[in-house]
């Protein structure tokens, strides 16, 4: 474990140690009371922050959920992550963790996850004291974005653990958060994609001109992305071949696998899916749209969705011909399916007006208050605590290890 202290970036707001209507049919059956193992209320660890750059993002989402989450039915344990990689007790003020730039700061009482299945719960450790045990946890809601939290790291711990949690397992998280293999499993599975070019670091070493040239043949514009990150960061639109080179630098600042996708003129339109109980198929949303004022960057960038600087609208329903809504529901769930996503995922797509095509599938979206994602449900008759309650219990209807 990392004991060295954690120092906040000029401008981020630190977060510190912890102090001493039912739903609609559409959203699917309504979830059966909570109760833990002795009858007592669910005990549910929120976990946020992390070591990618959309750590600040994520404890605005761990603050909509602190918020909502209904307390007379669960027991909720705060831990952050701090961008070293420890896990801290953190207090339950979700305050502290709203507008887009908190931080989790590093403390003396470190959380520690014993592995195996009668590890019995998380434990503390504090210098020069007896570690002492903070008891089980029946469910587990990771709350992180992008590399070390979103990518299957997080969840093959949680495996390792024995530890139920909301949302995807380790091979589609990991699939997930990589949009090359997102996309080479999508499209075997006959589903819609755009056209792209990888660029490895091998690749960029040792052929930057045939990486190059891959990436121009696509045609301008294209958008250049870091293959394994999130919320927009490292995106550039690229209009002319000369800039090429500077936005995959860029990209590579945040991962040194580099997508580069042809640009799709077309409207960006989002489903959100929840897995359904048992046997029962993905439930699907509404269709909604992003509509914005273009922004500096000329596309939805990190600025633009989590500070504020360009107005835009969130349309839900989307204005769109019913046929196509269906359509972009029906790839919603196949998309889900082909992941073999659980618990959530929200589908973003291209409408060009005559095709629907695929662009990503987000196992772990936006989930604040007014996120898409908690909107478009809202929107399909599951208000966001019914939504959060809805995960625990998927969660808990779902046995660590293999299924």
């Amino acid at each position: 474990m990392n004991t060295a202290p954690e120092t906040a970036p000029d401008g981020a707001a630190p977060v510190g140690p912890a102090a001493a209507p039912a739903p609609t049919p559409a959203a699917g059956p309504a979830p059966t009371p909570a109760a833990g193992p002795s009858g007592g209320k669910v005990r549910v660890a929120v976990v946020f922050g992390g070591r990618s750059g959309e750590h600040p993002v994520s404890c605005a989402t761990a603050a909509g959920v602190l918020r909502a989450i209904d307390r007379d039915r669960y027991d909720v344990l705060p831990i952050g992550i701090t961008r070293a990689g420890e896990w801290v007790l953190v207090a339950d003020d979700p305050a502290r963790l709203e507008g887009g730039r908190a931080e989790v700061s590093a403390a003396d009482a470190q959380v520690l996850v014993p592995l195996g299945e009668r590890s019995g719960g998380l434990v503390v450790a504090e210098p020069g004291q007896v570690p002492r045990e903070l008891g089980a946890v029946d469910v587990v809601m990771p709350l992180l974005h992008g590399p070390f939290g979103e990518d299957g790291t997080l969840q093959g711990l949680l495996e390792m653990a024995g530890v139920r949690y909301v949302g995807s397992g380790v091979l589609a998280s990991a699939a997930g958060m990589d949009k090359h293999y997102m996309k080479v499993i999508l499209a075997g599975h006959g589903l819609p994609v755009g056209p792209y070019t990888v660029i490895t670091p091998r690749t960029w070493r040792t052929d930057k001109a045939r990486a190059l040239d891959a990436a121009a043949s696509l045609g301008f514009p294209v958008f250049v992305k870091p293959a394994r990150a999130g919320s927009s960061l490292g995106i550039s639109k690229v209009e002319r071949p000369e800039d090429l080179e500077a936005a995959i630098a860029e990209a590579q600042r945040h991962d040194p696998k580099v997508i580069v996708e042809a640009g799709i003129d077309g409207r960006e339109i989002e489903c959100a899916v929840l897995e359904g109980h048992g046997d029962d198929a993905p439930r699907t949303t509404v269709p909604g749209e992003i509509v914005l004022d273009a922004p500096a960057s000329g596309f939805y960038d990190y600025e633009t969705k989590y500070l504020d600087t360009a107005p835009l609208t969130m349309a839900a329903p989307a204005d769109l011909p019913e046929d196509v809504a269906a359509q972009v529901r029906a790839l919603a769930a196949d998309a889900f399916d082909a992941l073999g996503c659980e618990g959530l995922a929200r589908v973003d797509f291209f409408y060009d007006g005559r095709r629907v095509i695929i662009n990503e599938v987000n196992t772990m979206p936006g989930f604040t208050p007014f996120s898409m994602y908690p909107l478009l449900w809202e929107k399909t008759g599951l208000s966001y605590p019914e939504l959060i309650d809805e995960l625990i219990q998927l969660a808990r209807e779902r046995d660590a290890g293999l299924r």
